[in-house]
């Protein structure tokens, strides 16, 4: 994008009230933000959702000056922009009606065929939200995903920092502009996650904190990946709106159970029990209701030449070795083992270097 047409999304972007839906309808319409401010008052009112207030503010200068603004800063402090009809703009993120026309980044990163999760929860996380959390992305590491969260407290900077210690690509999604650190406590994470992916925000610099925000922000992390995964919650809270969000935009949502009554485990029993979400006991669970293999990975995992194998371990191998490759499904029925309980044992399997996975959930022994 150049600066002409930076210059004339910036300000279209903060005309008050305009909405990204509506600002991307009339950038699709048209051509580009630039035509929107020099096009004719009779056909900018044809538009649907525009009216009198609309256009009017159209005509303000004050929308210019702030875009030359925040251009500067953007300039000074070496941000990347994205915007919604350009290749560097999140692909997943292009689909959602209601995300962002231009977002703002700070990092080094890579989504372009990645495996990309979200994962969410309250701020007050417990100790085994910490240690699910964390092997959950342990797990995961082997595929290589990219960790989505919103650099809170709790779940989130959990997240972030359990991406970063598997060497993961983890994106932090602000609720502010990129000239501040929210929370303060949190600034000494930063060069860590620039250095292993980075920030995004569609708010500028001279944005006011607001609560509000938090909200607002929850679109882009539910919009960047395949799915969302809420570790813990309370009955109400952040999380529960980002999942909600993940739903409408066709998105798969998983939650991890917890015990009832426990405080920070209802939000995701109710996700749960209300067919909400999918049920998330291990890194297994959501590996196969994604279909991501571990085939797919990257480098392949190393065969050990030696492993000692678990009870439920050893069944499943001794029925692999005695009627050959076979399908996950046949496996559980036969070694009597819920399918998901399955799909866990066999991942431990394979990271042992005891199987391999094959196309259609197909496994053998190596």
């Amino acid at each position: 994008m150049n600066s002409e047409d930076l210059l004339y999304t910036l300000a279209l972007q903060h005309i008050p009230n305009l909405g990204d839906t509506t600002a991307k309808k009339l950038i699709r319409h048209f051509g580009k933000a630039e035509n929107i401010f020099k096009e004719k008052k009779s056909r900018l009112l044809k538009i649907d959702g525009i009216g009198q207030l609309r256009i009017k503010e159209l005509g303000s200068s004050e929308h210019f000056k702030a875009a030359e603004s925040e251009i500067k800063f953007i300039e000074k402090n070496h941000i990347n922009t994205h915007y919604f009809q350009e290749e560097n703009y999140p692909q997943k993120l292009k689909h959602c009606l209601d995300a962002p026309i231009l977002l703002f980044s700070k990092g080094k990163f890579d989504l372009k065929n990645k495996k990309i999760l979200s994962i969410v929860g309250t701020r007050q996380i417990t100790v085994h939200g910490t240690q699910f959390c964390e092997k959950l992305i342990e797990d995961l590491a082997v595929i290589d995903p990219v960790i989505i969260s919103g650099f809170a407290y709790g779940v989130d900077i959990t997240a972030h920092k359990a991406a970063v210690k598997n060497g993961l690509q983890t994106i932090g999604c602000l609720a502010h502009g990129l000239n501040q650190v929210y929370p303060k406590a949190h600034k000494k994470y930063v060069n860590q996650i620039e250095e292993n992916g980075g920030f995004f925000t569609d708010f500028w610099s001279t944005d006011k904190f607001d609560r509000n925000n938090f909200l607002k922000r929850n679109r882009i992390i539910a919009g960047l990946s395949e799915a969302t995964v809420v570790i813990e919650s309370a009955e109400k809270g952040g999380a529960l709106v980002t999942a909600d969000i993940a739903a409408s935009y066709d998105r798969e949502v998983f939650a991890v159970p917890g015990r009832p009554g426990e405080k920070y485990s209802i939000g995701c029993n109710n996700l749960i029990k209300s067919q909400k979400s999918h049920l998330l006991t291990s890194a297994a669970d959501l590996l196969y209701i994604l279909n991501w293999n571990i085939e797919d990975r990257p480098a392949a995992v190393q065969k050990q030449l030696f492993f000692e194998l678990e009870e439920d371990e050893q069944k499943l191998y001794d029925f692999l070795k005695d009627r050959g490759k076979s399908e996950l499904d046949v496996l559980a029925l036969n070694c009597h083992f819920p399918t998901f309980k399955t799909a866990s044992i066999l991942l431990n399997m394979e990271l042992k270097g005891a199987i391999r996975p094959l196309p259609g959930k197909m496994f053998e022994i190596i």
